[in-house]
C-alpha cells in the first residue's frame, strides 16, 4: 500500500474522532474551546539553563497567550543578560530567596519550573503560596510525598498545577493514541519503548548526583518511555519489575546508567522499555495488535517525530508543526495559559506526574530487591 503523509485536514478530522471516544488517564487531545480573552498570560522562568535558554524562552516569543515577564535565578550575570535581551523590569528578576514576592507583582500570572529535580516541590510551593499557577518540568520531584505536597500547596492556593509533559502535545503521538483508542489494528498485545541518549556532561553536573536528581536515566529520558505505555494502553500498570547495568560505575557511582523494566497492565498487554544515559541518542515506541502495528520512530524529540503503520501508512505531520523544534513547548504553555484563562482543567495534572513518580519509585525497588513490585 502507496505510503502517505497525514494533512492537516486529516489531523484535525481524526482527533475530532478521538475527542468523542472513551477519556483515558488523563485527557490527551488538544483543548477545543472558544479562543478566551485577547490577553497574554506573564510566565517568570524559574531556573535558566539550557532547556530554558535555547528552548522554552525561544518558544515564548511563538506562543498566542503567553509572554515572558520574569525570571528566577541564582546567577547575578544570568540575570543581567537575560534582562537585556528580553527587556525585563527590575521588579520582575527574582532570586530563589524572594521568589514570595512575586505575590506583588501582578504582570506574572504562572511560572515555568525548570530546576534540577529535587528542587521542584520547594519552588512549586513557593509560587503557589506567591498566588501563581505551576507548570513544572517532568519528572515531578523525586518522592511521591514532594509530589504530593506540590498538588496539596496549589489546590490550597486554588491555582492550577501541570507537568511539562510536552510529547502529549505533540500531534505524533496524539494520533498513536487515537490509533489505539479506535483499535485501527486491532486489541493491543505488546508495547516496546525506550529513550536512550549520550549524558556529555562534566562530573560536577546536578544529573550525576543523586540528591538533586532522585535517579538516573529512568528519572530523565525513561519517564518518556514510561509516559508512552501509560498514553497509549489509557490503563494503569498493574506490575513492574526491572533490571540495571552499569558499564562506567565511577562516572555513574550515584545514578543508574542503563535500565530495563517490564510494565504489566489489567487487559493483559506487556510493555518492555529501556533507557539510557551511555547509548547513542534513540527514542522511540512500538505497538503491537493482534491484527498488526504502528509505530514512531524517532517519538520523543523536539522536532522531527514520524512513524509507521503496519498498512504502509505514514504517521507524519509536516504540516501541524511550524515551529520546528519550538512547537510542543509553545503548545504545551499555550494550552496551559488557555486552561487557566477558561477555568479549565490541564490534560497533564500533577496527579500525572505524581502517578509516574510511583511507578518509577517501584521500578527502583524492583532493581534494588530483584523481585516483580505489585502496583495495586
Amino acid at each position: 500500500m502507496t505510503a502517505r503523509f497525514q494533512t492537516r485536514r486529516d489531523f484535525i478530522k481524526t482527533t475530532a474522532i478521538a475527542a468523542a471516544s472513551v477519556p483515558l488517564v488523563g485527557a490527551w487531545l488538544p483543548n477545543v474551546r472558544a479562543a478566551g480573552p485577547d490577553k497574554k498570560l506573564g510566565v517568570a522562568l524559574v531556573g535558566l539553563g539550557s532547556l530554558s535558554t535555547h528552548q522554552i524562552a525561544p518558544a515564548l516569543q511563538k506562543t498566542k497567550y503567553c509572554r515572558l515577564a520574569g525570571i528566577v535565578t541564582g546567577t547575578p550575570a544570568k540575570a543581567e543578560k537575560w534582562k537585556a535581551q528580553y527587556n525585563l523590569p527590575d521588579r520582575s528578576i527574582y532570586n530563589y530567596d524572594t521568589m514570595e514576592k512575586m505575590a506583588d507583582n501582578p504582570d506574572i500570572d504562572f511560572i515555568y519550573v525548570v530546576t534540577p529535580n529535587a528542587l521542584h516541590a520547594e519552588h512549586t510551593i513557593k509560587a503557589a503560596n506567591a498566588g501563581k499557577h505551576v507548570l513544572c518540568e517532568k519528572p515531578m520531584e523525586v518522592s511521591s510525598e514532594k509530589c504530593q505536597q506540590m498538588i496539596d500547596a496549589c489546590k490550597k492556593a486554588g491555582r492550577q498545577l501541570a507537568i511539562g509533559y510536552r510529547c502529549r502535545f505533540d500531534p505524533h503521538n496524539i494520533e498513536c493514541i487515537r490509533l489505539a483508542r479506535e483499535k485501527v489494528f486491532g486489541d493491543l498485545r505488546i508495547i516496546e519503548a525506550c529513550f536512550d541518549i549520550h549524558l556529555d556532561q562534566p562530573p560536577s553536573a546536578w544529573r550525576f548526583h543523586k540528591a538533586l536528581s532522585g535517579g538516573g536515566c529512568l528519572m530523565d529520558v525513561g519517564v518518556y518511555a514510561l509516559q508512552a505505555t501509560r498514553f497509549i494502553m489509557g490503563e494503569e500498570p498493574i506490575s513492574v519489575s526491572g533490571m540495571e547495568t552499569k558499564t562506567d560505575p565511577v562516572k555513574f557511582k550515584e545514578v543508574d546508567e542503563s535500565i530495563v523494566w517490564q510494565e504489566k497492565f489489567p487487559s493483559g498487554v506487556i510493555a518492555y522499555c529501556s533507557a539510557s544515559y551511555n547509548a547513542r541518542l534513540f527514542g522511540r515506541y512500538t505497538a503491537i495488535a493482534d491484527k498488526g502495528w504502528f509505530e514512531l520512530n524517532p517519538g520523543f524529540y523536539y522536532d522531527g517525530n514520524r512513524g509507521r503503520r503496519s498498512d504502509g501508512k505514514e504517521i507524519r505531520f509536516p504540516e501541524v508543526d511550524p515551529l520546528g523544534e519550538l512547537y510542543q513547548f509553545a503548545a504545551e504553555m499555550d494550552d496551559f495559559a488557555q486552561c487557566i484563562l477558561n477555568h479549565q482543567p490541564t490534560r497533564v495534572p500533577g496527579e500525572e506526574g505524581l502517578r509516574d513518580v510511583k511507578i518509577m519509585t517501584a521500578i527502583y525497588e524492583s532493581v534494588r530487591t530483584g523481585k516483580t513490585i505489585n502496583l495495586t
